[in-house]
């Protein structure tokens, strides 16, 4: 229960600082857009405002991401393998992804007391402390990491012969309703797998 409410609570953080920095980001810059070529005028901090904005809803959408498993992934390895295998394989890359992201997340904690050390501030800012701008590292990767904890917990309590997903492929093709259609014709099936086959023949497994 509790790690649900969890999930949720990093959820809706990751969402809202996402769609808050993305259209504060444009906002911004289209303000001074305006500003410089009609009123032959800009703000000094509407640069750096953006970058910061961009880059809080870069790192924080990227860890809703996982949460969806959205990340672009090539499963041609993948399907051609034994499902065991095909489980093993998938374990071994998200353990690699979690040590990665905690490691970023460490020592970006790490930067930022450095940060705070040497009292860092922004100039364009108004005098901003540099730890403020600097605190999406340790907190978005942090969620991130906490997300594929979800899905090594995921893939280990899941069968191996369940492991894996439909490809985009299948996905495109269901959404398109055609699923629903041929389930009650072979021949149609057989069509079916076969347009998937070459689909993920010619992408790479990304279509």
């Amino acid at each position: 229960m509790i790690f649900k409410i969890i999930s949720k609570i990093i959820g809706f953080i990751n969402q809202s600082i996402a769609v808050i920095g993305i259209t504060g980001g444009v906002t911004v810059a289209f303000v001074n857009v305006v500003a410089r070529y009609v009123f032959d005028a800009s703000f000094v901090w509407a640069t750096e405002l953006t970058v910061f904005l961009f880059l809080w809803s870069v790192f924080f959408g990227t860890a809703y991401c996982f949460k969806r498993d959205k990340h672009i992934s090539v499963t041609i390895i993948l399907d051609i393998m034994p499902s065991r295998i095909a489980k093993i394989m998938l374990l071994l890359a998200h353990l690699v992804t979690i040590v990665f992201l905690v490691a970023v997340a460490y020592y970006g904690y790490e930067y930022l007391l450095l940060v705070i050390d040497l009292d860092e501030r922004s100039i364009d800012l108004w005098g901003m402390p540099m730890w403020v701008p600097y605190l999406v590292i340790p907190i978005a990767f942090s969620f991130a990491a906490y997300r594929v904890a979800e899905r090594i917990h995921g893939i280990l309590s899941t069968s191996h012969t369940k492991i894996l997903r439909e490809s985009e492929a299948e996905h495109v093709i269901a959404e398109m309703g055609i699923g629903a259609r041929t389930n009650q014709d072979n021949e149609h099936v057989k069509e079916l797998n076969k347009m998937i086959k070459e689909v993920e023949k010619k992408t790479g497994g990304m279509v």
